[in-house]
């Protein structure tokens, strides 16, 4: 195997994946415009997105294991760029409804697909990878928005900032192709399973990361203006610092893994996004809220990607339903989150709501030591 071509192969799958899905985020006013749908209809057609990826899953799962990750990034990459245009010119609620279900259908197989890919890439390396191959995800996805973006800023119609940005995902899942490894297991498996012992705490902790995430990405700002920390121009300055930091701890993060190993930064990971949430919600002035959002983004970077290690490396389950299973979890907790945010905080407010998000990510490291069992650190 030539390890320096299977780990390009595989940075680029992420790259593409993360540029894929942040061209969509322009798109949406438009869409919205276009389909004449009020904020609550829009807010239901954009589920399909997540419903599809949900759907996917376990189905692309049960494909690489049979054929090898290769066809399945192949499919996703390839329908993204095909479904990426239909999305900037559909005139209907029912045929945006639909292009989303398959947009989100390619999303979550090429998601599952790359991050098994990344498993195995990781395991013939010998040395820990999967946080830079998650930070990548996030640069696909500056670079994606920030081209459709670009382009429409300069008067490019929609339809053809899209088509200009599925040749740019083409050309990378292209590239990566030939590059991939031939990881088929050739082993039938169930196409869904439900998740059990160490997997099934595996597949909480990702629901609760994602959801931590998905709440900060609506309610940050809110929280922010709400709490008189900033002013409604400056809501997203939170958002941004957050990935920053998440971006920047996922570059370094393969390092910090291979000398104190999972346990340990699962550990003071989940610690340092606790104690960056906790100051977030203290905070009396503006400065030391907003270095909360970097103490979150510092911290929840690598919790993701350790678990997407351990989910490829335990033995309770086979390997492509146990990331299957982590992947629907986090991409469920990521659509259930703003909606769990917004129901509570109609009953509690949202400053009360945010101390339940910090009660569940204190789940992380009180009981990531059940994850990490066969981890010597």
């Amino acid at each position: 195997m030539n390890q320096s071509r299977a780990k390009l192969a595989t940075r680029l799958a992420f790259v593409a994946a993360g540029f894929g899905v942040a061209c969509w985020a322009p798109l949406v006013p438009f869409a919205k415009t276009r389909c004449h749908l009020g904020d609550g209809t829009m807010g239901l057609v954009l589920l399909l997105l997540g419903a599809g990826s949900i759907v996917a899953m376990p189905l692309a799962a049960n494909l690489s294991g049979r054929f090898s990750s290769k066809p399945i990034v192949l499919t996703g990459g390839l329908g993204l760029a095909v479904t990426l245009p239909l999305l900037s010119i559909v005139s209907s609620p029912i045929a945006l409804g639909v292009a989303l279900f398959a947009f989100g259908a390619f999303l979550g197989s090429l998601d599952v697909a790359m991050n098994l890919h990344a498993v195995d890439v990781e395991h013939a390396s010998e040395k820990p990878l999967m946080s830079g191959f998650h930070a990548l995800f996030s640069i696909g996805g500056f670079l994606g928005s920030g081209t459709v973006t670009a382009l429409l800023s300069r008067g490019i119609a929609p339809s053809s900032s899209t088509l200009l940005s599925s040749a740019i995902l083409v050309a990378l899942i292209l590239v990566a192709l030939p590059r991939m490894l031939s990881n088929r297991e050739g082993t039938k498996q169930p196409l869904f399973a439900i998740p059990k012992g160490i997997v099934l705490v595996i597949a909480i902790f990702a629901a609760i990361s994602f959801l931590v995430e998905g709440a900060l990405l609506d309610w940050s700002a809110l929280l922010l203006v709400g709490e008189h920390l900033v002013s409604a121009a400056h809501g997203g300055l939170g958002y941004m610092l957050f990935s920053i930091a998440m971006t920047f701890s996922r570059f370094v993060g393969d390092g910090i893994v291979a000398r104190f190993g999972n346990r340990i930064v699962l550990t003071l990971g989940g610690v340092t996004a606790l104690l960056g949430l906790c100051g977030l919600l203290l905070a009396p002035v503006a400065w030391i809220g907003l270095v909360s959002f970097v103490f979150v983004g510092l911290g929840a970077a690598n919790i993701v990607p350790i678990l997407f290690r351990l989910a490829g490396t335990q033995h309770t389950m086979p390997k492509g339903l146990a990331v299957a299973a982590l992947t629907t979890a986090g991409y469920a907790g990521m659509l259930t989150g703003p909606a769990v945010i917004g129901f509570l905080s109609k009953g509690i407010g949202l400053h009360n709501a945010f101390w339940f998000l910090a009660a569940l990510l204190a789940c992380v490291p009180i009981f990531c030591k059940y994850v990490t069992v066969e981890d010597p650190h």
